[in-house]
C-alpha cells in the first residue's frame, strides 16, 4: 500500500545476533543501525543455536533478551531469531533491510550467515567498534590480569596475552575478533548521550557504583531506581577506586568503557565520569539530587572508614532498592572460570574460523575468483578501514 501523499514511509531495520556479554560495541552497532531507519527490530538467537554454531553462551537467552530490550535504540526484540538471516524473516517483520557490523558471522559450516540478504540487496553495514569484543571481554576474565586497565601511555591497550591462552600465535589474530586498542573520544560519548537536561520539575535520582561488565543485575537495579524519579544520574567510580573496594583484577572494563555501557541503557539520563566514592553535600546540591538509591548489596566503607552515604542519609534522601536480581559481575566471572576450557576452546575455534575466511577472501580478491564464504568485497574494505555505512549487495 502506498503511503498518504506528503507522509514519509517508516523505514524498519532488522538486526540480529547472539548479544552475549552485551557491551558498548553491541550498543554502538545498534545505534548506527537505528540511524539508518526509523524503527529497529533486533532478533536474538537461542542458547541452542549459539551452542551449535559458536559455542556455549555466557548468558542465558532470557538474560540476553532482557539486555537487548534495555538498550535505548532498540524498539522491539524478536526472541529465538534464526541464526541464518533470511528474506522471509525480514518480510515477516516488515523490515526493509538488515544491518550488521563489518565483521563476519558464520555458521558451524563456515558459511556467512548474511549471504541470502546480501545477494538480495537487502543488507547494509555499519562500522565495528574497535577495541572491544565478547571474545576479548571473556579473555580478560580468563586471564585474571590487570593489564586491561593499565595507567599511563598504554592505558587503553588490550593485552595480547589472550592469544597464547587461545593457542594462537600473537600475530595470528582475526581482524574482527582481535582487539588492539580502545580509543575514547568525546564524539563517542556524545553519540551515546541523549543530550537532554533535567526539567525544573523533574525529580532527580542518583546512583553510584562500578557497573562493571554491564549485566542484567545492573539493568534491573537501574529500572527500579528510575521509578523513584524522572531523571536518573549514574555516578561511575574511577578504576583505582573500584579496584580498592573490589580487589583482584577489577574492574574488568575501564572507566571509559563502563561510561558507554551505562549510557546505552534506556533508563539512564546522565553519567558522572569519575564520581567521588562518597556522596557529598556538594554533589547533591550541584545535581539537585532528590533521592539517592543503592541496591541490596554490601556498601564498603570509604578510605577513612566512614559511610559513603552518610550525607543523603542525614537528609532523609537515601533509599535501598530491591531489584529482585542477585546477579553480580563476580558471578559472571565465576561462570567463565567454571567453564574455562569450554570458553577457551570456543574463542580458539571462532578466531581460527574467522582467520580462514579472511585469508580465503584475500586470495579470492588476488585471483579475482568468488569466495566460498560469500564475504563481499565491500565487507572486507570496510573491515580494513572504512567507517561509512555501506550497502554491500553488489
Amino acid at each position: 500500500m502506498s503511503e498518504p501523499q506528503g507522509k514519509r514511509r517508516t523505514v524498519r531495520v532488522w538486526c540480529d545476533g547472539c548479544y552475549d556479554m552485551v557491551h558498548f560495541g553491541h550498543a554502538n552497532s545498534l545505534r548506527q543501525a537505528k540511524a539508518l531507519g526509523d524503527y529497529l527490530i533486533v532478533g536474538v538467537h537461542t542458547d541452542e543455536e549459539i551452542s551449535k554454531h559458536k559455542g556455549p553462551p555466557v548468558f542465558s537467552q532470557e538474560e540476553r533478551y532482557k539486555m537487548v530490550r534495555g538498550i535505548k535504540w532498540v524498539d522491539e526484540v524478536v526472541e529465538g531469531a534464526p541464526y541464518v538471516t533470511t528474506l522471509e524473516t525480514l518480510d515477516r517483520y516488515g523490515c526493509d533491510f538488515c544491518v550488521h557490523g563489518d565483521d563476519i558471522t558464520m555458521t558451524a559450516d563456515g558459511v556467512d550467515t548474511y549471504h541470502l540478504v546480501k545477494a538480495a540487496g537487502r543488507y547494509k553495514e555499519v562500522s565495528r567498534t574497535a577495541g572491544v569484543s565478547t571474545t576479548d571481554v571473556v579473555g580478560r576474565m580468563l586471564l585474571l590480569t590487570r593489564e586491561h586497565f593499565r595507567q599511563g601511555e598504554r592505558e587503553y591497550e588490550v593485552s595480547r596475552e589472550s592469544s597464547s591462552t587461545m593457542g594462537m600465535d600473537s600475530t595470528a589474530r582475526s581482524p574482527w575478533t582481535g582487539c588492539s586498542q580502545f580509543l575514547p573520544t568525546t564524539s563517542k560519548i556524545i553519540n551515546f548521550s541523549n543530550g537532554k537536561e533535567p526539567q525544573p520539575t523533574d525529580r532527580i535520582v542518583y546512583v553510584a557504583g562500578a557497573f562493571d561488565v554491564f549485566h542484567v543485575g545492573h539493568l534491573d537495579f537501574l529500572e527500579q531506581a528510575r521509578k523513584h524519579g524522572d531523571f536518573l544520574i549514574v555516578g561511575l567510580h574511577t578504576d583505582p577506586v573500584v579496584n580498592r573496594y573490589k580487589g583482584s583484577n577489577y574492574p574488568i572494563m575501564n572507566l571509559h568503557e563502563r561510561v558507554l555501557s551505562v549510557l546505552a541503557c534506556k533508563y539512564v539520563s546522565e553519567v558522572v565520569i569519575g564520581a567521588p566514592y562518597a556522596v557529598t553535600q556538594d554533589l547533591m546540591e550541584h545535581f539537585k539530587v532528590n533521592v539517592v538509591c543503592h541496591g541490596k548489596t554490601h556498601i564498603p566503607a570509604d578510605m577513612d572508614g566512614s559511610d559513603p552515604y552518610i550525607e543523603p542519609k542525614k537528609r532523609g534522601k537515601f533509599i535501598i532498592v530491591d531489584s529482585k536480581n542477585d546477579m553480580t559481575t563476580e558471578k559472571i566471572v565465576d561462570r567463565i572460570i567454571m567453564h574455562r576450557l569450554e570458553y577457551e576452546e570456543r574463542n580458539k575455534k571462532k578466531e581460527k574460523k574467522e582467520l580462514a575466511a579472511f585469508e580465503a577472501h584475500k586470495k579470492s580478491i588476488q585471483s579475482n575468483t568468488p569466495c566460498k564464504n560469500h564475504i563481499s568485497n565491500t565487507s572486507l574494505n570496510n573491515t580494513m578501514g572504512s567507517s561509512q555505512p555501506t550497502n554491500v549487495s553488489n
